[in-house]
């Protein structure tokens, strides 16, 4: 079910790396390295597999931008704040 914007913005206190914009939910990561940033992709997409959920995202050289949204639902859920809080995860062991 889509959360509306007041719901997203309280969530998001507890996700200090995420922003609301365009009808989804953005973040940016830096790594030291190509490698790095990789690794966590690899993890990330292993992650995504399991909840069935899967991201928009990009990476140059060590930059990971991610940006999550529900498509069946046209806007952000509690499926992407999970899936969110699982990729904070796996960032935070790569720092």
């Amino acid at each position: 079910m889509k959360l509306d914007e007041s719901t997203i913005e309280k969530k998001l206190l507890h996700f200090p790396d995420w922003d609301y914009y365009e009808n989804a939910i953005h973040a940016e990561f830096e790594f030291d390295n190509f490698k790095d940033c990789f690794s966590a992709m690899s993890r990330i997409a292993f992650e995504c597999e399991a909840q069935n959920h899967h991201p928009n995202w990009s990476n140059v050289y060590n930059i990971l931008k991610i940006s999550l949204s529900t498509h069946d639902a046209e806007g952000v859920t509690n499926k992407d704040f999970n899936l969110a809080e699982a990729i904070e995860a796996i960032v935070e062991v790569e720092d």
